[in-house]
């Protein structure tokens, strides 16, 4: 059985192609947020933390032995450098983050090191599954994250994130209901509500998509 001493966002994908499992299938698996499947397929390079790759030891060992094969297989084209090394495609992901505004404040969660590529205080967002409108992934994982209701308020445009390459589409939204609470602790450290004037002590503003500093600044 062929074994992987650290485990690296390419062989976590391998490992997902020899289980024959989608991400949300494979996120599922392991118990965790399929934004860092999207991250391993993102950033192959990205290793991912302790919890993480016990997670990933479990899933390798109760694979069946086929599926064992099959990564054997692709991990070992993979470290011989083969243009057929088996590295699943990323697929194409959106994902749709919210800038939920609560009269001068704005909503931020705190993300673990390895995720989103190094990120650590974020928006909160989620993966647009197929099929689920963005403004319902939206709303759906802001709740799942935070425990906070909001709504739609408007969309402030799309792009492909500087930093993880995945096409991100953004939504200014108000705040209905729910205490701001950590729900997601295995991918969040925390999460808070900051003043929206302070937002870039938490996040570089180098990073911030330019329509979200302007709707900051309209809220007054």
């Amino acid at each position: 059985m062929d074994v992987i001493e650290v485990w690296s966002g390419r062989y976590a994908c391998l490992l997902q192609s020899a289980l024959r499992l989608t991400n949300e299938a494979f996120a599922n698996q392991l118990g965790i947020a399929m934004r860092t499947v999207a991250t391993w397929h993102a950033d192959p390079s990205v290793v991912p933390r302790a919890e993480m790759q016990q997670l990933l030891d479990a899933a390798h060992e109760k694979a069946s032995d086929a599926a064992r094969q099959r990564f054997a297989l692709l991990a070992a084209k993979e470290r011989g450098g083969t243009p057929e090394s088996g590295t699943p495609a990323a697929q194409a992901l959106r994902v749709a983050i919210s800038v939920v505004l609560r009269q001068s404040n704005v909503l931020l969660v705190c993300r673990r090191d390895d995720d989103a590529s190094g990120i650590t205080w974020q928006f909160p967002a989620g993966v647009i599954k197929p099929g689920t409108k963005p403004e319902t992934a939206t709303v759906r994982e802001t709740l799942d994250e935070t425990g906070v209701h909001c709504a739609v308020r408007r969309s402030l445009g799309s792009r492909l994130h500087p930093v993880t390459g995945v096409l991100c589409e953004y939504f200014l939204c108000e705040y209905l209901a729910g205490e701001a609470t950590n729900s997601d602790t295995v991918e969040n450290v925390d999460v808070m509500w900051v003043p929206r004037n302070s937002v870039t002590r938490f996040i570089d503003a180098d990073t911030i998509f330019p329509p979200i500093l302007a709707a900051l600044e309209e809220q007054t």
